[in-house]
């Protein structure tokens, strides 16, 4: 371990004069201990208490230059010597660092009582609790980093489903089971259906007021109870849709996440899973199979025939239109601002990524229909749009909604050879999309850039998650002590934790 490292790479928990004060605190007992003199020795020839000359030494009180010069004479160096910023052994470097660690905000927030790194404690015990000090640090910087993190592992989970055509027969199965073992028999997925279904794996479904706000639903091990909230939100996941991915962490045997890209694959599946419920394989697959020989497929007609939403329903179609019908396609949904929320393809379409080749936040071509359906007057139906890429020509098909985080579109495209299958392909609408090429559609005109480059101050809208770790706790994103609070109030009387 490098003296420099333990003095300071257990960053944020306490500023730079502290340190220092530190540093300086430990050089004088060290000397002090190399001339074998004790404090009480050291305070008669420089004039000052033992009990000031502790606090010295123990970096929590500053000595006035005067007393600073008459300690380093006693002690037979120069001023220079003492005021060296560097620990003066490799123990000091590990005492610095264990002192430092322990007076920050990281070490506060354990409510665990500090250890005082006097010459007593081992060195072998110094060690280790530096290094877990060291990790605490590191676990909180990568925290902090969890956007970042999010998005190597969101690119892994992407390709991941793009190589295996986002097709998962064991979820299919299991879902098949579940579904036709409560009564399914056909048509939409009911609530009662689902009910039955978290009954006879020995769950009851109630809906509050008061879920916490940083928790989609909230699942009681104890007394086998799934709480979700009095109704969906416009846009986003339905009723049913929740009560099934709750299910499904049990079902699916998960564990606490370790990593954050443990978390997003649990999401990953648990989403497939209920969509599997809600759309079971046995009933979609005939339904899309018959509208595809009558060249009649369309995301409108799958959505209501399963009762769920029209973005739920086009990636149920990534699932099995080309393991069940042959036909490859991708999946996007774009906010009004053009950035690429979710997105999915096994068809060639080109993605705008960013160096590490995530997507999600990329702005995507202003010609895709995914964005110029924002363009039209009648929203109430799909849009249909062929585009021409330099990937090749695409049919897509749109629809637009908005929710709490204001208007989006959700696109499912094919390439021009499948595009005979769908309602819609008779359009007479096609554009040119030439991205990435920058002339296509982010590069001003240039009238308008000799004009106003130079004389335009715009004030960006800024989106403050992407400054912001996730909360820490036992799953991302999730406050525990709110958590653990809706539950006490919600718990039954004979509830085993109490």
């Amino acid at each position: 371990m490098r003296n420099q490292a333990s003095s300071s790479d257990i960053t944020g928990t306490a500023d730079d004069d502290e340190t220092d004060l530190i540093t300086l605190g430990r050089r004088v007992r060290h000397a002090r201990g190399a001339a074998g003199l004790t404090l009480d020795r050291l305070g008669e020839q420089v004039g000052a208490a033992a009990s000031l000359l502790s606090l010295i030494e123990n970096g929590r009180r500053e000595p006035k230059l005067s007393l600073l010069k008459s300690i380093a004479a006693a002690l037979g160096l120069s001023l220079n010597d003492l005021l060296d910023p560097e620990p003066p052994s490799r123990r000091a470097a590990l005492e610095i660092a264990l002192d430092r660690a322990q007076r920050g905000p990281l070490f506060a927030g354990l409510g665990l009582p500090a250890v005082k790194p006097s010459q007593k404690l081992p060195t072998p015990v110094l060690e280790q609790l530096v290094g877990l000090h060291e990790e605490i640090a590191r676990r909180a910087q990568e925290a902090i980093a969890t956007p970042e993190e999010a998005r190597r592992a969101n690119t892994e989970l992407r390709l991941e489903r793009q190589a295996r055509d986002n097709y998962f027969p064991q979820f299919e199965t299991l879902a098949e089971e579940l579904v036709r073992g409560a009564g399914y028999a056909g048509g939409a997925l009911t609530h009662r259906t689902v009910a039955v279904l978290a009954e006879r794996l020995g769950f009851t479904i109630l809906h509050v007021s008061d879920l916490p706000r940083s928790a989609r639903t909230v699942t009681d091990l104890h007394s086998g109870r799934i709480y979700l909230p009095l109704a969906s939100v416009p846009g986003g996941h339905g009723l049913r849709s929740l009560a099934l991915q709750a299910i499904a962490h049990r079902v699916l045997e998960h564990e606490r996440p370790r990593t954050y890209a443990e978390f997003l694959r649990q999401r990953v599946e648990i989403t497939y899973f209920a969509a599997a419920c809600l759309v079971p394989q046995s009933a979609a697959v005939p339904f899309l199979a018959e509208r595809k020989r009558e060249r009649d497929l369309a995301v409108e007609d799958f959505r209501d025939a399963f009762g769920v939403t029209h973005e739920a329903a086009a990636m149920r179609l990534t699932n099995l239109a080309t393991v069940k019908l042959g036909v490859p396609l991708h999946f996007l949904r774009v906010g009004d601002d053009g950035a690429l929320f979710r997105g999915y393809e096994n068809d060639g379409l080109r993605f705008p990524r960013d160096a590490t080749g995530a997507i999600e936040g990329q702005l995507v071509c202003r010609r895709w229909a995914a964005r110029e359906a924002f363009a039209r007057r009648d929203v109430a139906t799909e849009y249909y749009q062929y585009t021409d890429t330099p990937a090749g020509t695409y049919w897509c098909s749109t629809q637009t909604g908005s929710g709490d985080t204001g208007a989006f579109s959700i696109t499912v495209g094919v390439p021009y050879a499948h595009a005979k299958w769908f309602r819609g392909r008779d359009t007479q609408v096609r554009k040119v999309s030439t991205c990435p090429d920058p002339a296509c559609c982010s590069r001003p005109a240039p009238e308008l850039a000799e004009r106003w480059s130079g004389a335009a101050w715009p004030s960006a809208r800024m989106h403050q998650q992407v400054l912001a770790a996730l909360p820490r706790g036992a799953f991302p994103g999730v406050d525990d002590a709110e958590v653990y609070a809706f539950l006490d109030r919600h718990a039954p009387s004979d509830d085993p934790s109490e």
